[in-house]
């Protein structure tokens, strides 16, 4: 089931430990991706607060929220770019979108199949998507006082397994956000180290994976191609038996 967008806007705007959470999550974020120039840029879920980083400089920036987690204004002080629609029909050209980020979009969604299927066709050749999901490893599945304690929690092999059924190819991956899901003092003035001790690990173990994918195009085929490389390769064809050179008479012929 999708959270409510105002329990959404309350823990990432307005509590300690979502500023904390929606802070590193981007700067991982912007790790994979550190520019967007001239791209459409598009969020689905509550993926709005890592994509204000690309306001500036893409062509387009839309966020999607789904109808049963409702909508708000995004971003503040600016013209609203953020959209109400149904999970399974994005208001979206096929092909239009250069980079696609999900959060709070497939773990929480009662339909995923038909969430990623939407994924791939409003990607362009080429586009790219990173999925925000619940580390199944991690602390931050197991607290409800979370976004990411809800909905289901994901494997790396579980995830790379399902995009391969969606025809997508698996680029590279990393967990983040290893500090402690908690708001008590001690464990916020811990977070950085924590941090900074968890990405050192040699296993994904942060309270989220961050998967980027790539949407996989089959070659187009010449049509004709195939039954004319069916047919053997005829060399000689064409090719008669020798014919003597008019003008010459039998006699002539024997004695030369």
């Amino acid at each position: 089931m999708h959270l409510d967008v105002l329990d959404l806007r309350n823990f990432y705007y307005r509590s300690q430990l979502g500023r904390a959470a929606q802070k590193v999550i981007r700067n991982d974020l912007l790790t994979l991706w550190p520019e967007a120039k001239g791209q459409t840029v598009v969020g689905f879920g509550f993926a709005v607060p890592m994509l204000r980083p690309y306001l500036t400089e893409a062509r387009r920036v839309v966020g999607l929220m789904p109808g049963p987690q409702g909508v708000m204004p995004w971003p503040a002080g600016m013209p609203n770019v953020s959209v109400l629609c149904e999970e399974t029909f994005w208001p979206l050209d096929t092909g239009s979108v250069d980079k696609l980020v999900v959060m709070h979009g497939l773990e929480t969604s009662e339909n995923p199949t038909a969430v990623l299927n939407e994924c791939w066709r409003v990607l362009g050749p080429g586009g790219r998507a990173i999925f925000v999901v619940p580390n199944r490893a991690g602390l931050w599945s197991r607290s409800d006082r979370t976004p990411f304690g809800y909905g289901r929690p994901y494997s790396l092999g579980q995830l790379e397994a399902q995009f391969k059924q969606h025809n997508f190819i698996t680029e590279r991956s990393r967990s983040s956000l290893y500090q402690v899901p908690s708001s008590k003092r001690i464990w916020r003035k811990l977070a950085g180290l924590t941090e900074n001790i968890g990405k050192t690990l040699p296993f994904a173990a942060g309270g989220v994976l961050m998967v980027e994918v790539t949407k996989q195009v089959a070659a187009p085929r010449r049509p004709g191609l195939g039954e004319a490389v069916k047919r053997p390769l005829r060399v000689l064809e064409g090719v008669g038996r020798p014919v003597p050179k008019p003008g010459l008479s039998r006699t002539h012929r024997e004695s030369s």
